[in-house]
C-alpha cells in the first residue's frame, strides 16, 4: 500500500478556508472524511447523492469533490464526465483514492488524497467500486472489507421464476419475496439500479430507473408514456426528487380532471374580475412551480386551443394571467405524461405536434405490471407494509398469490393496490390473506 505523507499545513492565520464537497450515501463516511478534512483546516460541506452534490456546486462551487464509487441516485460515470464539463476547476476524486481523469490536478491534491486514506483506515467496511474510466490508478489502494450490503449485486440468473418462502403455517409473509431479476442479454443488474419508489427488477422496470438518473439532474422536457395505473406519477416524482430543483416545489395538475373552462386559469393564473367568480386574484400553478418542476399528467386530454397558449409559455418561459396585459417570467421544468402514444395521436390532429416535440424531447415509458408480472411478489409485499401503517401488517398465503397472478390486471399497479386494500378489509381480523379475500368484482375489465 502506498503512504500518503502527512501534510505540511501552511501557517498563515489568515489563509481562506478551502471548501470540500463530500458525496456519499454513507453517513458515517462522510462523517469521518468531514472530520480528518476539518482537521486540516477545510470547510467541509455534505450531500447523500449525486443529484444533491450538483446542486450544492451550484449554490457554491468548492475547490474540491469527493465523491463515492457508488452513488444512490446517478450513474456514476455519467456524473463524473458532466461534473468535469459544468465544473472544470474543481479537483475531483473518487473514493478508490484516484483523481477522475481529465479533472485539474489542484493544489491540495496531497491533502485531499491524505484525508480520504486515513478515513477509509478506520473503516473496515468502507464501500468500495471499480474505477471510473480514464483514472490514472496510481496510488489507489484497494479498501478493507466487503462492498456494503446496500450495493451489493443481485444473483445473475436470468429466472423469470417467483417464489414465496413459507412460514411453518403454510402462508408467506409479505416481505420474504425472493428477490429475482429479468435482465435483458448483456446487461448487469444490481439492486442499486433501482430507483426506490419504482417497486420491480424486471429489466423494464430497471430500465425506468436508469432514464430517469440520466436526465433527472437536467432541465430537458421529460415526456412519460405508459398505461392507466402504471406509475407515471411516481417516475415524475423521482425526476423531480432526483433533479438540482428538488428543493424548490413540483407542482402537478391533471389536465382530464379540470373542466376546459377553469383550466386555463388553473395553469396560468387569473386577476380579480377576469370571469364570473374570480372574486380575487390568484396564482396558477405554473407560477406557484417557479423555481421547481410542473408536471402535466394526462396532458394529451388538453384542449387545443390551450395547448397554444402553453407551447408559448414553453418557447419563452413567460405567462399572461387570464384578464392581466403583463407577463411574468417564470422558470419551471416541465414533466408531462399520457396514457396515449401521444406521437400517434399528433399525426392524427388530436395534439399539436410543435408541442409534442417540445415535451418528448426525453422519453420514458411505464410499462404495464402484466410487462414484469415476475415483480408481483415484491409489488404485494411492497403494498401490504403501506397498508400495515394504519393496521397490523397482513401476511398472504399461496392461494392468495396464485390467484393474483392468474388475473389480467387491466388497471395495472393501481388496480393491485385498490385489491390488496379490499382484501386486507375483507380478511377482517385474520393475520392472513387467503384466496376468498381477493375479490375482482369492483375492478373494471
Amino acid at each position: 500500500m502506498q503512504a500518503y505523507p502527512v501534510p505540511v499545513l501552511p501557517s498563515h492565520p489568515h489563509m481562506r478556508p478551502r471548501t470540500a464537497l463530500v458525496a456519499s450515501a454513507d453517513s458515517s463516511f462522510r462523517q469521518r472524511l468531514s472530520h480528518v478534512l476539518s482537521g486540516l483546516r477545510w470547510q467541509v460541506r455534505e450531500a447523500v447523492g449525486g443529484a444533491e452534490a450538483w446542486a450544492e456546486a451550484v449554490s457554491a462551487v468548492p475547490e474540491a469533490l469527493i465523491v463515492d464509487a457508488w452513488l444512490p441516485d446517478l450513474q456514476l460515470n455519467e456524473f463524473v464526465q458532466d461534473f468535469r464539463k459544468s465544473f472544470p476547476d474543481v479537483d475531483l476524486i473518487t473514493t478508490g483514492g484516484t483523481a477522475a481523469g481529465e479533472s485539474p490536478r489542484g493544489p491540495y491534491r496531497q491533502e485531499l488524497l491524505y484525508a480520504l486514506r486515513t478515513s477509509q483506515e478506520t473503516d473496515a467496511a468502507a464501500w468500495n467500486g471499480p474505477p471510473l474510466p480514464g483514472d490514472a490508478g496510481a496510488g489507489a489502494a484497494p479498501k478493507k472489507g466487503p462492498r456494503s450490503e446496500t450495493c451489493a449485486p443481485l444473483p445473475a440468473s436470468q429466472s423469470r421464476g417467483v417464489s414465496i418462502r413459507s412460514g411453518p403455517d403454510g402462508t408467506a409473509s409479505a416481505m420474504t419475496a425472493v428477490r429475482t431479476e429479468s435482465k435483458a442479454p448483456g446487461t448487469e443488474s444490481t439492486a442499486a439500479e433501482r430507483l426506490p419508489e419504482l417497486i420491480g427488477n424486471a429489466a423494464c422496470m430497471l430500465e425506468v430507473s436508469r432514464r430517469v438518473r440520466l436526465v433527472a439532474p437536467r432541465m430537458t422536457p421529460v415526456l412519460i408514456e405508459g398505461p392507466t395505473g402504471s406509475g407515471k406519477e411516481l417516475v415524475a416524482e423521482a425526476v423531480h426528487r432526483l433533479s438540482t430543483r428538488s428543493r424548490k416545489p413540483m407542482m402537478a395538475i391533471n389536465c382530464a380532471a379540470i373542466p376546459e373552462a377553469l383550466l386555463e386559469a388553473e395553469l396560468f393564473g387569473h386577476t380579480r374580475g377576469a370571469f364570473t367568480g374570480a372574486v380575487q386574484g390568484r396564482t396558477g400553478r405554473i407560477e406557484a412551480a417557479d423555481g421547481g418542476t410542473l408536471f402535466l399528467d394526462e396532458i394529451g386530454e388538453m384542449p387545443l386551443a390551450l395547448q397554444a397558449k402553453l407551447l408559448r409559455f414553453v418557447e419563452c418561459g413567460e405567462l399572461q394571467r387570464v384578464g392581466d396585459n403583463e407577463t411574468v417570467k417564470v422558470d419551471v421544468r416541465i414533466i408531462a405524461a399520457t396514457h396515449r402514444p401521444l406521437a400517434q395521436y399528433a399525426q392524427d390532429g388530436g395534439f399539436r405536434s410543435d408541442l409534442y416535440y417540445r415535451l418528448a424531447v426525453f422519453l420514458i415509458r411505464t410499462p404495464s405490471l402484466m410487462d414484469h408480472i415476475d415483480d408481483l411478489p415484491l409489488l404485494v409485499g411492497h403494498i401490504l407494509e403501506k397498508l400495515g401503517t394504519e393496521m397490523p401488517v397482513k401476511r398472504i398465503d399461496g392461494s392468495a398469490l396464485n390467484k393474483l397472478t392468474a388475473h389480467h390486471w387491466p388497471g395495472n399497479v393501481r388496480e393491485l393496490e385498490h385489491v390488496l386494500e379490499r382484501g386486507v378489509i375483507l380478511a377482517g381480523e385474520s393475520p392472513v390473506l387467503t384466496s376468498r379475500d381477493i375479490d375482482f368484482g369492483l375492478t373494471v375489465h
